[in-house]
């Protein structure tokens, strides 16, 4: 009878213990989880100066071959290798014996002709009054003026050998026709050059200023010229585009700016890509030829343009980009955007934002889709240092 009743006593024991843990658990009430804190920014328009950064390589801006232009001897070479010519400046001498000789030759030659024309040109007059008073025959007469004619035939070919003589003789004195820097030469004194020859005696480079020859996506320019003509971006003023220059060995930028001269009009079958120069002041000659170079091309500017940070912006697996914003009601999403560019440490994006969106910056990693969450001024440090809001 004191065991049945113990065993009554210990069930109603346990059936109040589960019953008052049952209530308890059914009076408690689950705490909501607080909205995870997200720093953003907000997007605003600002003008940006639209530049694009090109490779290219360095060319001389004239380059002349210097070639003999009559045959002889080399008598003397006038320049110091390597140095600054002058245009006009005399280079070589060439023997000029034989053309001196030739040219006083071609003088008498004249000379003597001109002395026979001047008889026939007497006699001619003569004959002229004595046929009208028919002292000679017509006959006469139009021979005294077929000999005056030829005689001054004879002169002026006379003058055109002089003048021939001449200026063979001025060859044998080989001048710079450009100022610039000389190369080493091809020969030296007692070396027979000739007229024609394929190998040139020197070369002068003129260095300053200095081409910048460069290549361009055709696609690229004319996705700027569709822009420039439906007004999204100005063009620069007067068509001129400033360029600055990089030496790709180093980021030192070069110290003069450059000015573009002119796009070629067909594009390489092979590359896709269309020829651009730029020329630069090189007074000190520190660019030479042959240099790879990285140019910064001014292509115009956008007034309201719209940049987002690089840590802000993810890559979907497609490759497009996307960035997520912070709704007026707080809940997140994701919008994927088209990007233009990268502006040092920011992407200029041409769709998918508007001025005043919200973009979330710090936290990335805490939330998902249609989230609520508690957004705070991203910090100085996040806009500043890519990649932070990951870390």
């Amino acid at each position: 009878m004191m065991r049945g009743n113990g065993i009554k006593f210990l069930s109603f024991t346990m059936i109040v213990f589960l019953s008052t843990l049952l209530s308890g658990c059914d009076g408690q009430e689950e705490e909501p989880r607080p909205a995870p804190q997200v720093g953003i920014i907000t997007i605003e328009p600002q003008h940006f100066e639209l530049a694009t950064e090109l490779p290219g390589r360095t060319t001389a801006f004239r380059v002349a071959e210097i070639r003999p232009q009559v045959t002889g001897i080399i008598k003397k070479r006038l320049f110091t290798e390597g140095s600054e010519v002058e245009e006009g400046q005399q280079l070589y001498q060439i023997d000029d014996t034989l053309y001196k000789a030739t040219f006083d030759s071609a003088k008498a030659d004249l000379a003597k002709a001109l002395a026979t024309v001047k008889s026939s040109r007497l006699k001619a007059s003569r004959y002229k009054e004595l046929v009208a008073a028919k002292a000679v025959s017509q006959q006469d007469y139009d021979d005294a003026m077929a000999t005056l004619a030829e005689d001054e035939a004879s002169v002026a070919g006379a003058r055109a050998s002089v003048d021939t003589a001449q200026a063979n003789l001025a060859y044998t004195k080989v001048f710079s026709p450009i100022s610039g820097r000389i190369g080493k030469s091809s020969v030296t004194e007692g070396a027979l050059v000739t007229d024609n020859q394929t190998t040139s005696l020197t070369t002068v480079t003129q260095l300053d200023p200095i081409y910048v020859d460069l290549t361009q996506s055709s696609t690229d320019l004319l996705t700027l010229r569709r822009d420039i003509g439906d007004g999204r971006v100005k063009g620069v003023e007067g068509g001129k585009a400033t360029v600055t220059l990089k030496l790709l060995d180093s980021d030192e930028q070069y110290v003069q700016a450059g000015q573009l001269q002119f796009s070629d009009v067909t594009v390489s079958e092979d590359t896709g890509t269309v020829k651009l120069r730029a020329i630069f002041p090189n007074a000190h000659e520190d660019l030479l030829p042959g240099l790879f170079v990285r140019a910064i091309v001014a292509e115009g500017s956008i007034d309201q343009a719209l940049l987002v940070p690089q840590q802000a912006l993810t890559r979907n697996p497609d490759g497009s980009g996307s960035v997520w914003l912070v709704g007026d009601d707080n809940k997140v999403k994701q919008q994927t955007v088209t990007t233009a560019q990268a502006v040092g440490d920011k992407w200029l994006v041409t769709e998918g934002l508007k001025a005043g969106d919200r973009i979330v910056m710090e936290g990335l990693q805490k939330i998902s889709a249609d989230m609520v969450v508690n957004p705070i001024a991203a910090s100085e440090k996040s806009k500043t240092e890519p990649g932070s809001q990951n870390e």
